[in-house]
């Protein structure tokens, strides 16, 4: 495309995320308990794909809100650090930023987010110019994403008409509905990324594997996130699935995902087959788990292609 700028224009959710790690039992209610550590980072599935994105050698633009506070300076200045453009972006003055606080124990964690300016952007916000202002644009967070979530279909379909790939990721549905209009967007969705729990609420099957073939019905790629059980997806009417790598050292889950899903975009844009994408993905995924923070990886594409090949995935 001519007019083409950039790789990836994410598109979505921005927070901080506030986290904390080495606590060795789940909190409890009217107790106390000591953590090892804590770090403040920047947070949000869309933003922590696009960090991460860029690391792959990407070109990487964002569309999104803050509050006109703190936080929202904070995260402005967390996408620039880490060489994502930000002319998309906008800060609202009566609007607060949103804030996830992740608790980490026992390879696995819980997330308290507060949504401030999460659960107000939407398709107003945003310059319909945007939409083909890059090759491939990513969203996750769907559920979070109340306002958003009621458009996406249709920005969704205008990129496609642009020539412009999609890709979702699903986030958590707090209210058990796991539906939302999601199988229309669906229809417009090159790679869908859900985790093994969002895959089967929403699709009510009881395998990853089921889910993936159950969701690739409704969109080119469904690919289903399964921790440390690795991954699978389904696409062109075929299953793939690969699995976690057994030596990596669990310290932070936070933004694990979300590394999965840029590498697997990596592998699209390249051109790779789906079987090979996820490879690339389940490295990423597998090396951000081993330091705190979603961005904080070393994912470079060398260092990914060299754990790929110590584990025989290349």
């Amino acid at each position: 495309m001519a007019d083409t700028k950039f790789d990836v224009l994410a598109m979505g959710e921005l927070n901080t995320d506030l986290i904390i790690t080495g606590l060795k039992e789940a909190p409890s209610l009217n107790r106390e308990i000591i953590a090892e550590g804590f770090k403040k980072t920047l947070g949000s599935s869309t933003a922590l794909c696009a960090a991460n994105l860029v690391k792959l050698g990407l070109t990487v633009a964002f569309c999104g809100k803050t509050g006109d506070d703190e936080d929202g300076r904070y995260v402005i200045r967390e996408l620039e650090n880490r060489g994502i453009n930000t002319r998309y972006c906008t800060m609202a003055p009566s609007e607060e930023t949103g804030v996830t606080l992740a608790l980490n124990w026992g390879g696995d964690r819980a997330l308290v987010t507060v949504l401030g300016t999460i659960s107000t952007f939407c398709f107003a916000d945003i310059d319909p110019a945007v939409l083909k202002s890059a090759r491939h644009i990513h969203v996750g967070s769907f559920f979070l994403q109340t306002a958003l979530r009621l458009d996406l279909a249709r920005i969704f379909k205008t990129a496609h008409a642009y020539g412009v790939s999609t890709s979702l990721d699903a986030g958590w549905d707090d209210t058990g509905t796991w539906d939302f209009g999601i199988r229309e967007v669906l229809s417009h969705t090159d790679i869908f990324f859900p985790s093994e729990t969002e895959a089967l609420s929403i699709t009510g099957k009881s395998s990853c594997d089921d889910a993936a073939q159950e969701l690739g019905k409704f969109c080119a790629t469904a690919v289903v996130k399964c921790g440390k059980n690795g991954a699978c997806c389904a696409s062109g009417g075929k299953l793939f699935s690969t699995t976690a790598y057994s030596d990596i050292k669990v310290i932070d889950t936070t933004g694990a995902g979300d590394s999965f899903n840029a590498g697997f975009i990596y592998g699209f844009l390249r051109g790779f087959p789906a079987g090979q994408c996820l490879e690339y993905g389940n490295a990423c995924g597998n090396i951000s788990v081993g330091v705190v923070g979603g961005a904080n990886a070393d994912l470079s594409v060398k260092n990914v292609e060299t754990v790929m090949t110590d584990h025989g995935r290349l």
